[in-house]
């Protein structure tokens, strides 16, 4: 007779013996995983497995299935490549799985991110220049305050009400025209003189009344005090010769 607890007595059973063989089996498969693959500190285990190696493994294979594929439109000009249905959905699908993260599912962008559908181009969107992004990447920085890091409260709202009058929203003629000289000395170096920007630079065109971060007057004071800095990512190290080819025409044909 075992213990009594509130009117349940326990017994002094065995366990079934499947069970007991269940928990040897699992003690015996714990010591092999340990001495098959890395568990114990630097310990790297007898198959010498890595996440890597898997993980690189992995990749070629699927290059050797898919890449065949890629490469028959790899040589072709992103113009032409464009107009072939079968290339443009392969580069829906790099856009989807790459690009969408940032730019979204329709490519229109998102605060901070460019709308890829329109004719507005930080850096130009020529198919050379979008190969260029894609394999490079864009390194885009706004400094605070220009080249005039000395600018006051007031002056930063003059410029901003000069910015404005590009777009015909300026509502204070006489900050306008106060912000206009300090344009030119503190913007004009990126923006141009014009305020229509230059690719070379990927400086916005602030005639436009297409904006990347937002185009009241509190979101464009925000960016002239603390300025801006973005990033573009290569995806050289990500996707292959032919499926940037590809993408490069996917992302021309958007707005072609």
């Amino acid at each position: 007779m075992g213990h009594s607890f509130d009117g349940i007595e326990e017994y002094d059973n065995p366990l079934p013996k499947w069970w007991f063989y269940l928990f040897l089996s699992t003690i015996v498969f714990a010591l092999g995983y340990l001495a098959l693959y890395p568990g114990l500190g630097n310990y790297k285990g007898l198959l010498g497995w890595t996440s890597v190696n898997q993980w690189e493994a992995e990749v070629a294979e699927a290059d050797a299935l898919y890449g065949p594929i890629y490469a028959q439109y790899g040589q072709t000009a992103v113009p032409e490549l464009a107009k072939i249905d079968d290339a443009m959905k392969l580069g829906q699908r790099l856009f989807a799985n790459n690009c969408a993260v940032c730019h979204g599912s329709a490519a229109r962008g998102q605060v901070g991110f460019p709308n890829l559908t329109d004719t507005d181009w930080l850096y130009g969107g020529s198919p050379e220049a979008i190969l260029h992004t894609l394999n490079n990447g864009r390194m885009g920085a706004m400094p605070a305050k220009g080249v005039m890091p000395n600018m006051t409260d007031t002056q930063v709202d003059q410029v901003v009400n000069y910015v404005l009058s590009f777009s015909g929203r300026a509502k204070d003629p006489a900050s306008v025209e106060a912000g206009k000289a300090v344009f030119m000395q503190a913007c004009t170096a990126c923006h141009g003189v014009d305020g229509k920007g230059m690719q070379a630079l990927g400086s916005p065109n602030l005639t436009d009344n297409v904006w990347l971060y937002g185009s009241t007057f509190d979101w464009i004071r925000q960016t002239v005090v603390y300025g801006r800095q973005n990033q573009m990512p290569s995806q050289s190290g990500r996707l292959s010769q032919d499926q940037i080819q590809i993408l490069a025409a996917y992302v021309y044909s958007m707005s072609d």
